[in-house]
């Protein structure tokens, strides 16, 4: 923070740092003022019992005084130390610490396993460790920051080199290992020599039987490991008086039985039974409580006067001390707690316990009854006496024979308590009082807010069902709207592709009579941009009749080399002028679509693979993918970048370099995926920028491979004249008609025009003159083409060859003409395939002739 010149956390990271500093120096000094108070010198101070019952009545002054001048000398000390060692040590000081902290392992460990320790060797092994970790570790720190002499690490104690504190005898070790070897291996050295010194006291060997348990085979009563003076009877009397005498029976009852020896009150106490009575009353006084009551009664007939006293006041401080730390955790706890001896006379509480029940001083003192607190509260709650006996007779049968926890509220303060009364073994009872006045108030909302959550929910309900109708009827309105736009477009067809249709024939006718004259470069230009014109509208209306689901499929069974065939010869003209390669392998498979469908998907790819490669070849192969026939279109031009590869599905949609390399309005693949989704084939696209793309298309397989086709020579239409044929032209667009007449007048055919049937049937009566064939519009004001055709028929003949000529490319037209042997010509009609048909007619009507 500093270096980024941030005040705020500057100040920040200082408070927080100078907080937990001290804290941790509040913390350590008192633990170790503590320690030093009640291990070294409160010892010390209560061997001089005697001298101080005079003069002082209560030790706790001393205490406190004793403390406190322990944590001054701490903090004077380490304040020392700081100002003699300086910076450079405190990086090491921690090292130090563990070592000097490890002098307590010997003892600690010995004493859980070894039971001859005795609490002098104990305390004479840490002292030479804490004498060798002083020497060994502590003294080169003071002497690295010149606090002493230099030469003692180099030359040792009085020239001594075998002494140097770094180098004890010789051995060059590490100076932390040396210091933490040599301290712990004397550490141990001094607890194991002085503990043979001198043989365990009774207390001793006790408490080594609490850490290292003997054998628990029972012991025959004649055989006595050491006898002492004490009695089972007395053992239990002196344990009763703090279990009390129903918990303490049944306690040496379970031990009795568990060891499976009948115990005799007059005889002598061993130490298994003195152990389990220790354990007894450590469970309820604590351990350094019962080791003081046991130590008064196996020395009461030994003792002195003196240490006699000392034994009573060491116990009695020792009760002390455990009852202010018991009433210390008692006035921690949340809860109020209140202890009523089997008189329901109070015995012992805590500070929450007076504050919640809001008791006056004169109820929170020993002895006072449970009654009166109770009638204190009923009084408050009601001024007439007999409601509050009643009240108080309810309360006092709840405290003492409920085992449930119940709830009590104070109405005055706007409390609620909730109240366990649990009794005790040898009467009485212990209550606690937790207030629970916000879980309460909590649970009330909660009420409340369920009562009103039906209405709301209601509510909300009713808004939502609304939100979602206004949604539903906009999403049908748009959903309508681009349905009403879809079928404007397929119905528009008509009226769009009238004109073409007329322009297609007008054209033609002056291609037809222009022959090689100096506008046919310009004709030519004109019938280019017509058929551009057409193109872009016929991909319109596929999408259109995609979009709306005029468009159904006729699935069959069809070989994929037929397909591929007509593909080639389609395209091939259009690669060979780009300069491009296009090759078909072949494959003799048959799928299952629909041949138009897909042969129109197949063509918009190739289409788009030889528009957007500049050079290079196209490549149209077919291989197996389980049950289905993958049909690949390979190409080596500019690719399609990965993240552009949903985007070029979308209608309009073009990259910016294929714009740049061919015209289109982005329609090509577009209809590709919607008849890839009405066929149920899957499209699959994989490309990379300047390397090429792949687009492949999914085809089910047909387990029945059809016969091929056989490819039946079309009549040479150039060589076929047609002068001589009789053709009734029905159509309510007077250009069409005069686009037709001229067309197929320079074919050499009579032309009748008409643009209804009355009329049509009139002109054909006036000139007695009968058709051999009809060209109808589908829509014509008076009625639809098929019905003309069918009512020509009857008056000219059933098997009039007919030709439908509409701008409606249904499925449905298609049907009903299929129904009634018309064949169909979409708008714009390509005079080739007028042609062709006349042809086939004229042939019918020679082959008729001969």
């Amino acid at each position: 923070p500093l270096a980024a010149h941030s005040n705020l956390f500057t100040i920040a990271a200082f408070v927080g740092g100078l907080s937990a500093a001290t804290a941790m120096v509040i913390v350590e000094s008192v633990a170790l003022a503590i320690m030093v108070s009640n291990d070294i010198l409160m010892p010390l101070v209560l061997q001089r019992r005697e001298a101080l019952i005079a003069s002082r009545g209560n030790v706790g002054g001393l205490l406190l005084i004793v403390r406190r001048m322990a944590i001054f000398v701490i903090l004077l000390l380490a304040y020392v130390y700081y100002r003699l060692a300086g910076d450079a040590q405190l990086a090491s000081i921690g090292l130090l610490s563990f070592a000097a902290v490890a002098q307590l392992a010997p003892a600690f460990f010995g004493g859980l396993i070894w039971r001859r320790g005795t609490a002098r060797g104990a305390l004479a092994g840490m002292i030479v460790g804490i004498l060798v970790w002083a020497y060994t570790l502590l003294l080169p720190s003071l002497a690295s920051v010149g606090i002493v002499d230099q030469g003692l690490l180099s030359h040792g104690p009085w020239g001594m080199a075998l002494l140097r504190p770094e180098a004890l005898v010789g051995l060059d070790l590490p100076p932390l290992a040396q210091g933490v070897i040599w301290s712990l291996a004397l550490n141990v050295l001094g607890y194991v020599v002085f503990s043979f010194g001198r043989a365990p006291t009774s207390i001793e060997r006790l408490q080594a039987d609490l850490f290292v348990p003997s054998d628990l085979a029972p012991i025959a009563p004649s055989f006595r490991l050491w006898r002492s003076s004490v009695t089972v009877e007395e053992l239990t009397t002196t344990v009763s008086r703090y279990l009390g005498e129903e918990r303490t029976r049944s306690s040496f009852d379970s031990y009795a039985l568990t060891r499976g020896i009948r115990i005799d009150p007059k005889a002598e106490a061993d130490f298994q039974l003195l152990r389990y009575a220790e354990h007894l009353l450590a469970s309820a006084i604590g351990a350094a409580s019962s080791r003081l009551v046991l130590s008064l009664l196996l020395r009461k007939r030994t003792v002195s006067t003196k240490a006699a006293l000392k034994l009573l006041d060491d116990a009695n401080a020792a009760i002390h001390y455990n009852r202010e730390i018991l009433q210390t955790a008692l006035d921690q706890v949340r809860q109020g707690i209140a202890v009523f001896d089997k008189d329901l006379l109070l015995v012992c509480w805590n500070r929450q316990f007076g504050e919640i029940l809001a008791l006056p001083p004169q109820l929170t003192r020993v002895g006072t009854p449970l009654d009166h607190i109770v009638r204190f509260h009923a009084e408050q709650s009601t001024s007439d006496k007999e409601t509050a006996d009643a009240l108080v007779r309810e309360q006092l049968g709840r405290y003492v024979n409920s085992s449930e926890p119940f709830l009590e509220r104070l109405a005055e303060r706007d409390l609620v308590m909730e109240v366990r009364a649990n009794p005790m073994p040898d009467g009485g009872i212990v209550t606690t009082f937790t207030d629970i006045t916000p879980s309460v108030k909590a649970a009330e909302e909660l009420e409340r807010a369920n009562e009103s959550l039906e209405r709301r929910v209601q509510e909300r309900t009713e808004e939502l069902t609304r939100l979602n109708t206004e949604l539903g009827r906009a999403k049908g309105e748009a959903e309508q709207a681009n349905i009403s736009k879809t079928r404007f477009l397929a119905a528009a067809s008509h009226d769009i592709l009238q004109p073409l249709n007329a322009a297609r024939l007008y054209v033609t006718s002056l291609v037809e009579r222009q022959g090689g004259g100096n506008d046919a470069q310009l004709i030519t230009n004109i019938d280019a941009s017509r058929d551009a014109v057409e193109g872009i509208f016929g991909a319109l209306l596929d999408v259109s009749r995609l979009d709306t689901g005029a468009m159904k499929p006729e699935i069959v069974r069809f070989r994929i080399d037929e397909l591929l065939r007509q593909l080639e010869v389609e395209f091939t003209p259009l690669a060979q002028e780009k300069g491009l390669k296009l090759k078909f392998a072949p494959c003799s498979l048959a799928v299952q679509s629909d041949r138009r469908l897909l042969r129109r998907l197949l063509q918009n790819l190739v289409s788009n693979a030889i528009k957007y490669t500049p050079k290079g070849r196209v490549l149209v192969g077919c291989r197996r993918h389980g049950g289905r026939l993958r049909i690949d279109v390979y190409d080596t031009g500019l690719g399609v970048p990965a993240s552009k590869k949903r985007a070029i599905f979308q209608e309009f949609h073009r990259l910016d370099q294929g714009a740049k390399v061919a015209r289109g309005l982005g329609l090509g693949l577009s209809i590709v995926e919607r008849i890839a989704r009405v066929l149920d084939h899957k499209i699959i696209v994989s490309s990379a920028v300047s390397r090429g793309s792949q687009f492949s298309v999914e085809v089910p397989l047909s387990a029945v491979v059809p016969p091929r086709q056989q490819q039946q020579g079309a009549p040479d239409v150039d060589r076929v004249q047609l002068s001589g044929i009789a053709v009734l032209c029905i159509d309510n667009d007077l250009a069409i008609l005069e686009g037709m007449e001229m067309l197929l007048e320079g074919w050499g055919c009579r032309v009748l025009k008409a643009p209804d049937l009355a009329t049509a049937i009139a002109l054909a009566a006036e000139t007695k003159v009968a058709p051999d064939g009809l060209l109808v519009d589908y829509h014509l004001d008076d009625g639809n083409g098929i019905a003309a055709i069918a009512e020509l028929r009857r008056r000219f003949g059933a098997d009039l060859t007919a030709i439908l000529i509409t701008a409606d490319r249904s499925p449905r037209v298609r049907e009903d003409a299929r129904a009634n042997k018309i064949q169909v010509l979409n708008k714009p009609v390509k005079p080739a395939a007028l042609r062709a048909l006349l042809t086939q007619w004229r042939m019918q009507r020679l082959a008729a002739a001969e």
